[in-house]
């Protein structure tokens, strides 16, 4: 069968991730262990972003996903929920401008109509100041799955069918691509969890098709500059197939 992608095409040299994807867990266990309200943990959290960005931005990777609240979050007791909600208002207040001054963008990706009307404009008035910046964009999934994220572009694609804007026929990864979350971003390269778990709990779906999974103990307030260089270190060493074969790779890295 023909491959979708001819190979040379495929970047498949070691070099370093372009979009990196972190799901930041183990906030509220690191808070436990110390005898601490969970929110406490959550609060904690916010220096590992910020070093997190930091890093990222020094890299100079084209982008960074963090996954801060998922669409199953609700579920947690009301407290926490509202805590994190205080939380991110506070943080997009204090950080926003930082960003801006280093040239980095900033997007909030899912769905915003959960959220309090203060809430959707303090996104908005943060996306809108970063808009033009060309630096590290920084992704924050809020409120986001990917089944979602699937979902909603598939809709999309149903009205255009409907509006006679698109045939059916035409409906391909391709067009789908387009009306997802971050079409306008290289793929995930590498999606990094913290917190000792060994799944991706409904992140970035279809973005992640080809992505590498590094997996470590490390809670997401421990998680520093040597962890995060840990995880692009073990990207760095794998062979990226994309369906190939290690021979094939091989043979074409040699061209």
């Amino acid at each position: 069968m023909p491959t979708t992608e001819p190979m040379a095409a495929l970047e498949l040299s070691p070099t370093l991730p372009r979009h990196v994807a972190i799901i930041m867990d183990g906030n509220g266990r690191w808070a436990e262990q110390r005898g601490k309200f969970r929110v406490s943990g959550h609060k904690a959290g916010v220096k590992s972003v910020r070093a997190a960005v930091s890093f990222a931005h020094q890299l100079k990777l084209d982008a960074l996903t963090l996954f801060a609240f998922s669409s199953e979050n609700w579920r947690r007791p009301e407290d926490e929920v509202s805590a994190l909600m205080s939380l991110f208002i506070a943080v997009l207040g204090s950080e926003v401008k930082k960003l801006h001054r280093n040239n980095i963008r900033l997007q909030v990706i899912g769905e915003r109509s959960g959220f309090s009307a203060h809430l959707q404009r303090k996104i908005a008035d943060a996306e809108v100041l970063t808009a033009a910046n060309t630096g590290l964009t920084l992704n924050i999934a809020a409120n986001y799955g990917g089944r979602w994220d699937i979902v909603q572009a598939c809709r999309q694609a149903a009205v255009q069918v409907l509006n006679g804007e698109r045939a059916v026929s035409e409906i391909t990864e391709d067009s789908l691509n387009t009306l997802m979350n971050m079409s306008d971003l290289s793929p995930v390269d590498l999606l990094i969890r913290t917190g000792g778990e060994q799944r991706i709990s409904n992140f970035l779906l279809w973005q992640l098709a080809y992505a590498e999974l590094h997996f470590t103990n490390v809670l997401w307030p421990d998680f520093d500059d040597t962890a995060f260089s840990e995880a692009i270190a073990a990207f760095v060493g794998r062979e990226r197939r994309f369906g190939c074969t290690g021979e094939q790779i091989r043979a074409l890295l040699k061209t």
